[in-house]
């Protein structure tokens, strides 16, 4: 079964949730059948049931991500160093979410580079069409 691995890192993000577990994201989830989440310090509770045929899971914190990672088959980050870097180091295909609520936003930075670099996809919240086209349309990165 394919699965898609969400991470926010230390943080909360919980626009990055909330757009994942959207209707509209989780009916264009084509050809995976499992999300895991992972929540951080956000306050937002994903809901884990549902319409979805899509297998929900969701935790807070883990000792290490590796696991997950290595077991996704498309990983949607924040544009922390430290999980897009693990992620990269994996081979794995990955889109970077830029959270535009950061001040003195260096995560911004890190993102457009990968992206420009040609190592991960990016895109933000608040474009929910692109957001929604990279999720259904991630070639190997």
């Amino acid at each position: 079964m394919k699965s898609v691995f969400v991470t926010v890192g230390t943080t909360s993000f919980d626009d990055l949730i909330a757009t994942v577990c959207s209707p509209a994201a989780l009916e264009v989830s084509r050809g995976y059948g499992k999300l895991v989440l992972q929540v951080g310090r956000g306050a937002l509770e994903p809901a884990l049931s549902g319409s979805s045929a899509l297998a929900v899971e969701a935790f807070r914190f883990k000792d290490s991500l590796a696991e997950d990672l290595w077991r996704a088959d498309l990983v949607i980050s924040h544009a922390g160093a430290g999980s897009c870097l693990e992620t990269l180091e994996k081979g794995k295909p990955l889109i970077v979410v830029t959270n535009e609520k950061l001040m003195n936003n260096h995560q911004l930075e890190l993102a457009k580079q990968l992206n420009r670099d040609g190592h991960v996809l990016c895109c933000n919240c608040r474009d929910r069409k692109k957001f929604l086209f990279l999720f259904v349309e991630v070639p190997s990165i």
